[in-house]
């Protein structure tokens, strides 16, 4: 399904443009540092689906590489953590500290009396974790009952709690405990009175978005005018899509949210005209954007700046998988991070979206792979191939 919507872009917050805005990465770079990588992630001509979708030009960064954890959720939940970790040694010692510092004897010694937690369907929480880790603080991660052994096990966490129940009882769950224990919130999803510690983890995200932007302008290619962000409770899209709008100009990129057909709060929002949880009926394969109801700060941001939210199926995310591995340079994308790739595909089969959202010959369209192969299993099952036969250039087209 696709939902063409207005963008309020006089309803975007000063609050919120600064906070995902030009100058975001540069406050979010020197943490990175604390991770010993600040590889760029690669960005890939997809020529092939430009002369499918009939536009312009498709590159596709490819997230999936990002810190050893497979998943742009690597940027956020790290760099809020570390973030609320300096103000409370800060607040320890009465004294400022540098981001050098948090690693030190005495930041190390504080830390170890902290614990870090939040709900995750797998890639959050591994962020988390690992920024808990690289501070040596405690970090306990709570998942839901859909959530696969596989995704679990890699969190990394000290524990792994599992909660009866979807995304949303989890998220409710990490918040009583938190709250009891006097643990550390890290929440990627904001609600009534929770809003700062969901804007850090998205102000993460704002790195790749300019990494993207500087990487296009090195290849001398112009500057995207549509980009797809696949979406469960939004913190991604509205970070991405405030900093291009931002960096490029409101009028000149128009953002296209795509969500799984069984999960899209954000669809039923934009259809309501207002915040609203969408009822589950099953689960989707595209787990990592699996939520029910949206960022309360994520719909304030993508009401203003979102031009359509769009709908895919199990069968279109996984034939965008199978077109991302059986190419001549190789993506390894997991059911979530294929989304955007098959919302694009979507709308370009769809004659009026196209029109109304000016996709035509000359459009230059940005993807996002947001995961790699965060279940092996899962992968090989829809691909018919390991990721690494994939990506060695081994595998063969499933029939």
């Amino acid at each position: 399904m696709i939902q063409i919507h207005s963008p309020k872009f006089e309803r975007l917050r000063t609050d919120d443009k600064v906070l995902l805005g030009t100058d975001a990465p540069s406050l979010v770079r020197p943490y990175l540092r604390l991770w010993r990588d600040e590889t760029a992630t690669p960005l890939i001509s997809l020529d092939e689906v430009a002369a499918e979708a009939g536009v312009g030009s498709v590159v596709i960064k490819d997230e999936g590489q990002r810190l050893g954890l497979g998943s742009f959720k690597a940027l956020g939940g790290a760099y809020a953590v570390m973030t609320l970790f300096k103000r409370m040694l800060e607040d320890h010692l009465h004294d400022e500290v540098s981001v050098a510092q948090l690693v030190s004897p005495t930041a190390r010694e504080f830390a170890s009396g902290i614990t870090f937690c939040c709900a995750t369907d797998g890639n959050h929480g591994k962020s988390v974790a690992a920024g808990a880790r690289i501070l040596g603080c405690r970090s306990v991660i709570f998942v839901h009952e859909g959530v696969t052994t596989a995704r679990a096990d890699a969190i990394g966490a000290d524990e792994v709690v599992r909660v009866k129940g979807n995304y949303d009882m989890s998220v409710d769950e990490a918040e009583r405990v938190a709250e009891e224990r006097g643990w550390v919130l890290v929440s990627d999803t904001s609600w009534e009175g929770y809003e700062e510690i969901p804007s850090l983890v998205a102000q993460g995200y704002t790195v790749l978005a300019n990494e993207a932007l500087s990487q296009i302008a090195d290849l001398k290619l112009d500057p995207p005018t549509h980009v797809f962000l696949q979406a469960g409770v939004g913190g991604f899209a509205s970070s991405v899509s405030v900093h291009l709008s931002e960096a490029l100009g409101h009028e000149a990129i128009k953002t296209i949210v795509v969500e799984p057909d069984r999960a899209a709060c954000l669809y039923a929002s934009a259809e309501a005209g207002r915040l609203t949880s969408f009822e589950p009926t099953e689960p989707t394969i595209m787990a990592m954007l699996e939520c029910y109801t949206p960022s309360m700060v994520a719909w304030r941001i993508l009401d203003a700046t979102s031009s359509a939210f769009v709908t895919v199926t199990e069968d279109e995310a996984k034939s965008a998988m199978r077109k991302l591995a059986f190419r001549e340079r190789p993506v390894v994308a997991g059911e979530s991070g294929a989304a955007g790739l098959a919302g694009l595909l979507a709308v370009a089969a769809d004659p009026h979206a196209r029109q109304v959202l000016g996709l035509n010959k000359d459009s230059r369209v940005l993807l996002i792979n947001t995961e790699g192969a965060t279940d092996p299993a899962s992968y090989e099952n829809i691909v018919g191939s390991k990721p690494a036969d994939v990506l060695s250039g081994a595998a063969k087209v499933a029939n």
